[in-house]
């Protein structure tokens, strides 16, 4: 069961989806992507969309409510959203302290066309992703990016105060040695999950792009550099710091970091954003994401729940077909504007949304 009441333009609904595949069909702008929103918000994580929590309330009202009832750690859970100024969170009757406690608790995977600026767009996305990824299977990696963040914000910040009173740079040490436990443990989570993830994205790029082509995704470090373990990095990162203290304090923040990666990503040994064509840049980005939901399956023993946006209209019947079959048994729900292709291959049920009322149709 799913719920929602004055979330986006979704009118208060309750509905009961099929337990396999979920078909959300309609005219554009009528709502679709809004119900996989409201679903993906209970994985802990921010909207996909990058949306702010105000833009999540239905116009002319003061908050969102959300419920959902769920399987996983084989028992039945229920869970509750209210979304004001932050997030508030109840699973199974006890309040959270934060949303974000929901995180490992629903596992979900999400792919829309905003995903493709995963190969296309700057460093930044691609670490977001990343960094998505291993909160759903290491819940306990929030708090090591929180703590990494809030130690960059402020030692960014004695760096503006340096370049006016130059003594202060006498307590730099302090925040270079909490940055780099921090950013030790970040680099050898992002790593060995990166390296995880692409042995399961080969093998599906293949069925995606056929056996001619090839797929490669590495983590790498502002200087290409690599480290076996966390203390590795941490003493060469020290001395990173201490070499660019002079530029740090020049630009008013911290150059060097983790804050600072990225994540190569290859097709047939070339660089996939420079030229990868838009077909091969999807079926990468495709591959990433099914590639995600396996290693969550495998890491935490919980089926995720798959939310394609918009992704069937631009593949062919064979591709639209591997993907189905790559998520067989699995709950799905697929948006889409025309069911009747996607039913044909799988069954299950339809919702058509229009003009934010949900309708089961199917």
């Amino acid at each position: 069961m799913i719920y929602f009441n004055q979330f986006r333009n979704l009118k208060t609904v309750e509905i009961y989806p099929h337990d396999g595949v979920n078909i959300i069909y309609g005219d554009n702008g009528q709502g679709k992507t809004n119900l996989l929103e409201a679903i993906w918000l209970f994985t802990g994580a921010q909207s996909f969309r990058q949306a702010k929590n105000n833009e999540m309330i239905k116009f002319d009202t003061s908050f969102a409510q959300l419920k959902m009832n769920f399987y996983a750690e084989q028992r039945d859970q229920q869970a509750e959203l209210r979304i004001e100024k932050v997030k508030t969170a109840i699973l199974n009757g006890v309040k959270l302290s934060s949303a974000s406690e929901l995180n490992g608790r629903f596992c979900a995977i999400v792919f829309s066309p905003a995903h493709l600026t995963l190969v296309k767009g700057g460093p930044g996305e691609r670490r977001r992703f990343i960094d998505g990824a291993i909160c759903q299977v290491m819940p306990r990696y929030i708090e090591i990016l929180s703590a990494y963040n809030k130690i960059l914000s402020q030692r960014n910040a004695l760096l503006k105060d340096c370049a006016k009173f130059p003594a202060l740079l006498d307590t730099i040490d302090v925040w270079d040695e909490k940055l780099c436990a921090m950013a030790g443990e970040i680099y050898i989570a992002r790593k060995r999950y990166t390296a995880k993830l692409n042995r399961m994205a080969q093998d599906i790029y293949c069925g995606l792009a056929g056996e001619n082509e090839t797929f490669n995704m590495k983590y790498c470090t502002q200087d290409n550099n690599e480290y076996s373990n966390a203390a590795q990095f941490c003493d060469d990162y020290i001395k990173k710091l201490k070499e660019s203290i002079g530029n740090d304090v020049a630009q008013g923040y911290t150059t060097k970091g983790v804050h600072r990666d990225d994540i190569d990503i290859y097709i047939n040994g070339y660089s996939a954003r420079s030229y990868g064509s838009q077909g091969q840049q999807r079926s990468a980005v495709l591959a990433m994401k099914l590639a995600e939901a396996r290693l969550l399956e495998e890491i935490t023993c919980e089926m995720p729940v798959a939310l394609l946006d918009d992704v069937m209209s631009e593949l062919d019947i064979k591709r639209q077909d591997f993907i189905l079959h790559h998520l067989d048994g699995w709950q799905v729900f697929i948006s889409c504007c025309d069911p009747a292709p996607v039913m044909r291959q799988t069954g299950g049920c339809a919702f058509e949304v229009r003009n934010g009322n949900i309708i089961k149709s199917l």
